[in-house]
């Protein structure tokens, strides 16, 4: 698995160094940043959170896969 570095010191994932510690990631576009996504533990999508966009810059995107640590 790529390293997937991440700031966001508060998510369950957040791991030493600033290294995510998720066996998935899932990035959207910013329009859909308000969706309710759950990915199983395996790191697979419910069907109906499958689909396609595109964005043209990293600014367009956001991190769904947080999840803040309690």
């Amino acid at each position: 698995m790529p390293t997937v570095k991440c700031n966001v010191a508060n998510c369950v994932y957040w791991g030493e160094g600033n290294n995510c510690q998720a066996d998935a990631i899932l990035v959207e576009i910013d329009q859909h940043a308000d969706q309710n996504v759950d990915m199983s533990v395996s790191g697979s999508l419910a069907e109906g959170d499958l689909h396609r966009d595109s964005a043209k810059h990293s600014a367009e995107t956001c991190c769904h896969t947080f999840r803040p640590k309690h």
